[in-house]
């Protein structure tokens, strides 16, 4: 195995997320508190967390949390289900246990960090860039071109972080039966999904399209709750799935068990909570557009299709690295520059930067961005 190489987003964040005074980059909606998420359970819920037993856990998962996480899907069930410590370690897990050296996996580009830096370690990798002269789209023939006999492993984000962007359903299931085809799993990042602006555009879920197929979820993006710390993997593969569970020995063996009934809670009221994170993010999406049209000769902006995070593209001579760096040094305010973003498998946009819109009173951190911006001009 090559070693990983520094994480870059957590390495900028280790530095700047808790200092700085305006977060104006998060990845996540709004969170809510540990009484306003209690609220939302039932009373054998609320029981089950006022008289938790703190001890180990199924590896698994608590039982009541798959059978909350399958509801949401239409072909799997609740032992298609492998929970996790966030989905980080799903995404870890899963590369480690489908790739070996001699795989060759598909990792579409611009992305989190991991999603190409894991299979990396591990085997040989083609990107697929999503081209920014066309709304981000993808190019299915060129995923179709990097595919090869040894092939084991094709990774996709939708909604897609940083862009914001999110693929026709036609797309989707084309990609799907793909890789269906030719023996390729799909592994699907889905955090974001659930905060489309459209609700139509939603896209189905990897793992109800195909046996082979893995979708990654987490309470951390959509709900608004990462510091419960609660992912998942559904894949309809049992003998993957057991792989999976074996490999999860070697990392967190179980997860918390006050997390897992809070996450609980969380899926059983999904709907309430993303129904207040997507009108949330409604409500502020207007206030970027009037910062955007202040400074329509700085930045170029388009709002996301879904998620809760954007990529504009900065215009200033200084380039983007720069106006980041300045801006939260002397103005407090925090954005992530390309640089976090760049990729070793191809080309990436080096003038963009990541915006959060799923945050509340936002106009905080926009006042300050735009104020330092007038005193620049």
């Amino acid at each position: 195995m090559t070693r990983l190489p520094e994480f870059r987003l957590e390495t900028y964040f280790s530095r700047w997320e808790f200092t700085a005074r305006h977060h104006l980059t998060a990845s996540d909606a709004q969170s809510m508190s540990l009484r306003e998420l209690l609220e939302l359970a039932d009373d054998a819920d609320r029981d089950a967390f006022e008289n938790l037993h703190l001890g180990y856990t199924e590896t698994f998962g608590d039982p009541g949390l798959r059978a909350a996480i399958a509801e949401g899907y239409y072909d799997v069930g609740p032992d298609d289900v492998l929970c996790v410590a966030g989905a980080e370690e799903g995404l870890f897990l899963a590369m480690n246990v489908l790739l070996d050296a001699g795989d060759h996996a598909v990792v579409v580009t611009p992305n989190y960090q991991a999603a190409e830096t894991v299979p990396l370690s591990l085997c040989e990798v083609t990107g697929v860039a999503l081209d920014p002269e066309r709304d981000w789209a993808l190019d299915l023939d060129r995923v179709r071109a990097a595919m090869r006999p040894n092939t084991r492993v094709v990774s996709v984000n939708f909604p897609n972080n940083p862009t914001g962007k999110v693929i026709s359903r036609a797309d989707f299931a084309e990609l799907s039966t793909l890789c269906a085809e030719r023996g390729v799993h799909l592994f699907s990042d889905e955090v974001y999904r659930g905060l489309e602006l459209d609700p139509a555009r939603r896209l189905p879920q990897a793992a109800d399209l195909a046996d082979s197929a893995l979708s990654l979820n987490v309470t951390s993006k959509a709900l608004g709750l990462p510091g419960l710390r609660i992912g998942w993997i559904a894949c309809r593969d049992r003998e993957l799935r057991s792989r999976l569970e074996r490999a999860k020995h070697y990392t967190t063996i179980c997860n918390s068990a006050p997390s897992e009934v809070l996450a609980r809670i969380a899926l059983k009221a999904s709907e309430t909570i993303l129904d207040r994170n997507r009108a949330l993010i409604a409500a502020s999406l207007p206030l970027f557009d009037d910062f955007f049209a202040e400074f329509a000769a700085d930045f170029e902006w388009r709002a996301p299709d879904g998620g809760c995070v954007a990529y504009p593209r900065y215009l200033g001579a200084d380039g983007v690295e720069d106006f980041c760096a300045r801006l939260v040094e002397e103005a407090g305010v925090l954005l992530l520059p390309a640089s976090i973003y760049r990729s070793e498998l191809t080309p990436t946009p080096t003038d963009r930067f990541r915006i959060g819109v799923g945050r509340a009173h936002p106009e905080q951190g926009l006042d300050a961005l735009a104020k330092w911006m007038r005193e620049r001009r």
